[in-house]
């Protein structure tokens, strides 16, 4: 009886369980992951933000539920049958059958928005657009976590998320990769550069267990680690040596490529990294180093060309930091809200000119001296600049010590002279300078005269007797001062007295001297100021300050390009542009962020730095996920959301969203964002120092390793192919920052108009210097870089493709820097193997690959050699030639088996096992 009775239970039981997984609930539709990609792939085209075809848009959430044409709502909450939405979807005749001239919505589709109509239509948010306050780590049961030790083949909790998506493919983690290849993935990801062959011995003799992460810890000291991650964040910020477009000339600017180096070696904080890049110059008294670091938005190009609009070009760099800082920061494709409201993402066209209005007061004009300027004194010229700074401590107060300050070392504000008008008699010259002939004059519009005691021009002229007068409101009104010119040899600032007055004027500038020629101008200018002035006084000492202060902004030091805010009185409005048009202007706006992101920080000022400020609040979904996924592909070679450019609702569907989230919290809220603690977070996991070698079987389930069940591979960037081939062959240079460098380039490839600039070939170590500190011209990129698919710089990179061509083999194989490698990387193969070609060739191909080759390696490379040695005896002029040595050289016996291993060393230097981080 008792044995019948616990059949029936466990029958009983089986039944309710079954019952249950029959009946059970169907989960409720998730919106963004379930809804949002149909609507996108299906509707939003012609329902979206650029069409609204039928008054029907279902891009924003009030839109979807408003009334269409028809005078109804397309979309009825929790009545799918009765919803035009769905009757459209599902009707036989094609003409009215949505979408429109396309293949109709599978079964499944139509199923997911029924259902998610049915249970409410509730309008979620982009997963992007939100940031979970914690995130679970999913660790299963294990004995060794009841003792706080991590089960075998988990190193952290990143390998925790690896591990429960694995599942989803029955897959598990590839072995721990061989010494040699772990420590020469770590230097290369690390620093860019591989280790040596002592590195390597004294890692692999090194039994101790926390040997591994004593090295990373090693690299992350290191000041190569700032070479290496700014040699990524430089195509982030389109850094480059020249100003773009046509006439491209010089620009020097490498004082932020060397803050930057410093900034990633001293792991300056990723929110303050931001907010010294973004408003620097609108931090408290900020410091040299803080306005270099604005430099990442005089990175945009700069139009030179003779007859070009300024205002135009100015424009195009407001509306490129715009595009640029959503893209490097939130992985935002906002640059598509210039012209309408968002086809895809929750952005509303005004809300782009919002954003605009943040960026569009700073003091650069697209002017042909790239102003304003951060200028470098010598040290005997800024011990002048603190004496009248303290002098002015005495005499006069904080307002001018910081203006005369800010003006002796950036020279603003001032007005150029392409910002004059109603020219009379002149004109402005190549659209830049102002050139007035005798009797004519010009308006300088608009000009705040209170508190306005000196007037400056930065002038040049041949003529002596000249002068111009200033007058206020007409040609013919109140005369504020007379400016005497006399003649200057190159550019020169002088300064006159202004009379007191108040209030906005026009000023009205009347250029006179009665020796200059009927055609030619008295002078050219190049700007004009308008300043408080010293203190009046008669003592000496007064006098030898000004007299300080007027050497001192005549001097031409070294500078960099940086930001600086327009002054109260020549602040800019912001309007928006109709269709994007800059000429079509529409309604004003006011600084502000998009309603969908996070709410602007409370007491942020309502500027540039309030915005920096926002990006970085702990309160924004996007910023710390884009570091993380950023990182993550310069580790892993791809993100863990793609593409890197775009987290909005085109991005491909990731499993890997809660590590993602994870790991942005983690940097926020522990590693206080910290670059350098996530990136050793990720090296030090499992998941990172898996064996890259394919598992057929696990391959065929996961092709492109999307799961991470293999470590990574894939070609180096351009920048470490060169310095890893430099490294081995004992060439390259330790030598860090200061200017640009010009290395090895064929003839010809500069074809620069107007300067006369051309590619001089650096000398000494600065030929073999590290591949960031190299020239960059836009429109004449080094081409070994452009081969191996670095980027121009023109806009910003966020995601450099990997293309195979035969443009890449070519390169290595003749560019001269990869032949002057081989030449000395060959001469230590010959010291090493000491005669013996074995152990010349396996000696070779360890200090490449830091492991001994296969025995088919070297019985390959050894039929090269002899090949290679049986041609050049037969033509020894061709060893000469390949070896690039002298005629006489010939005389050498050794010469011809020096090529033949120089030819080996050549084909080493261009083993795909070489050029890729496995």
């Amino acid at each position: 009886m008792k044995k019948k009775v616990v059949v029936v239970s466990l029958l009983l039981s089986a039944i309710v369980v079954v019952g249950l997984f029959t009946f059970k609930k169907e989960d409720p539709v998730d919106f963004s992951a379930e809804v949002k990609p149909i609507l996108n792939k299906h509707c939003i085209t012609c329902h979206g933000g650029v069409k609204k075809n039928g008054g029907f848009s279902l891009l924003f959430e009030n839109e979807a539920f408003a009334k269409a044409e028809s005078g109804k709502p397309a979309i009825i909450a929790g009545d799918a049958d009765h919803s035009e939405f769905i009757k459209r979807l599902t009707i036989d005749d094609p003409e009215l059958r949505m979408p429109y001239n396309a293949p109709r919505l599978s079964d499944d589709e139509i199923d997911i928005l029924k259902r998610w109509i049915n249970e409410g239509a509730k309008w979620g948010k982009h997963w992007a657009y939100t940031l979970p306050e914690k995130v679970e780590v999913p660790k299963p049961f294990s004995f060794a976590g009841l003792f706080g030790m991590n089960p075998s083949g988990i190193s952290n909790n990143i390998d925790y998320f690896v591990q429960d998506k694995m599942k989803e493919k029955d897959l598990s983690f590839s072995k721990e990769a061989d010494k040699e290849t772990l420590l020469r993935r770590l230097y290369l990801d690390v620093v860019g550069i591989p280790p040596s062959l002592t590195e390597l011995q004294s890692f692999v003799n090194d039994t101790r267990g926390n040997a591994y992460e004593l090295r990373v810890d090693s690299l992350l000291a290191s000041q190569q680690y700032g070479e290496k991650w700014a040699s990524w964040w430089l195509d982030l910020a389109r850094y480059a040596d020249t100003k773009g477009y046509e006439k491209d000339g010089s620009r020097q600017i490498w004082p932020y490529r060397d803050w930057l180096i410093k900034a990633f070696n001293k792991d300056m904080p990723f929110d303050e990294f931001t907010v010294q890049q973004l408003a620097g110059d609108l931090l408290p008294d900020p410091t040299k180093d803080q306005l270099i670091a604005t430099a990442f938005h005089r990175n945009t190009m700069n139009n030179d060309e003779g007859g070009t609009d300024s205002e135009e070009f100015r424009v195009a760099s407001v509306l490129d930091r715009v595009n640029t800082t959503y893209q490097v920061w939130l992985s935002t494709t906002f640059e598509c809200v210039q012209c309408h409201s968002h086809t895809y993402d929750p952005f509303k066209f005004e809300e782009y000119y919002k954003s605009v209005a943040f960026f569009n007061n700073t003091r650069d004009e697209d002017t042909q001296g790239d102003h304003p300027r951060l200028r470098f004194y010598k040290a005997e010229d800024e011990s002048r600049v603190d004496s009248i700074k303290s002098w002015l401590t005495q005499k006069g107060n904080q307002k001018l010590i910081r203006s005369t300050d800010l003006f002796l070392h950036t020279l603003e504000p001032k007005i150029h002279a392409h910002y004059s008008d109603q020219v009379e008699n002149g004109a402005l010259y190549d659209t830049k300078w102002l050139g007035i002939r005798s009797g004519g004059s010009a308006r300088l519009k608009h000009i705040t005269l209170q508190g306005k005691k000196q007037f400056y021009i930065n002038y040049w002229t041949s003529l002596n007797g000249g002068a111009i007068e200033v007058r206020k409101g007409s040609k013919t009104g109140s005369l504020l001062t007379t400016v005497q010119l006399p003649s200057t040899s190159g550019r020169q600032v002088i300064q006159a007295d202004l009379k007191e007055d108040t209030g906005v004027h026009d000023l009205y500038l009347i250029f006179k001297n009665a020796t200059a020629a009927k055609d030619q101008p008295i002078c050219m200018i190049e700007w004009f100021a308008l300043r408080e002035g010293f203190p009046v006084s008669a003592d000496p000492e007064s006098q030898r300050m000004q007299n300080n202060f007027m050497q001192l902004i005549n001097t031409n030091p070294e500078s960099v390009p940086v930001m600086i805010e327009n002054p109260a009185e020549m602040h800019r409005k912001t309007h928006v542009f109709e269709r994007g048009n800059r000429l079509a202007l529409g309604k004003e706006v006011q600084p502000a962020v998009p309603e969908t992101l996070n709410p602007f920080p409370k007491g942020a000022p309502n500027n540039r730095l309030g915005f920096a400020k926002w990006i970085v609040s702990k309160d924004n979904p996007l910023t710390a996920r884009t570091l993380v996924n950023r990182i993550w592909a310069q580790l892993f070679g791809r993100g863990l959301v793609e593409p890197l450019g775009d987290m909005g609702t085109q991005s491909t569907p990731s499993m890997h969203i809660d590590l993602l989230d994870y790991l942005a919290l983690d940097l926020m809220q522990n590693k206080k964002w910290s670059m350098k603690a996530l990136v050793k977070d990720i090296v030090m996991s499992s998941t990172y120092k898996q064996s890259s070698s394919l598992n057929q079987g696990d391959a065929e389930k996961d092709p492109a390793n999307i799961f991470l069940a293999r470590g990574p591979r894939f070609r180096l960037s351009a920048e470490q192919i060169r310095d890893q081939t430099l490294a081995v062959s004992g060439l390259l240079s330790s030598k860090m920052y200061g200017p640009s460098v010009m290395p090895y380039q064929p003839d010809g490839v500069w074809m620069t108009v107007y300067s006369g600039e051309s590619w001089a070939t650096s000398t000494g170590e600065d030929q073999f210097r590290r591949g960031l500190y190299t020239f960059l011209k836009r429109t004449s990129p080094y081409p070994s870089f452009i081969s191996f698919d670095a980027s121009s710089r023109e806009v910003c990179l966020v995601d450099r493709i990997r293309t195979n061509t035969p443009l890449q083999a070519l390169t290595t194989l003749n560019d001269p820097v990869y032949l002057e490698a081989a030449k000395h990387l060959s001469t230590l193969m010959q010291k090493e193997g000491a005669g013996d070609s074995k152990k010349i060739i396996s000696y070779g191909y360890k200090k490449l690959m830091l492991k001994n080759p296969s025995a088919e390696k070297v019985v390959a490379l050894e039929k090269l050699y002899k090949e290679a040695l049986q041609n050049f005896n037969k033509k020894p002029a061709e060893a000469a030639k390949f070896m690039a040595v002298n005629a006489s050289d010939l005389k050498d016996p050794s010469l011809t088996s020096k090529a033949a291993y120089m030819v080996v060393a050549n084909a080493l230097l261009n083993l795909d096992e070489f050029l890729t981080k496995s």
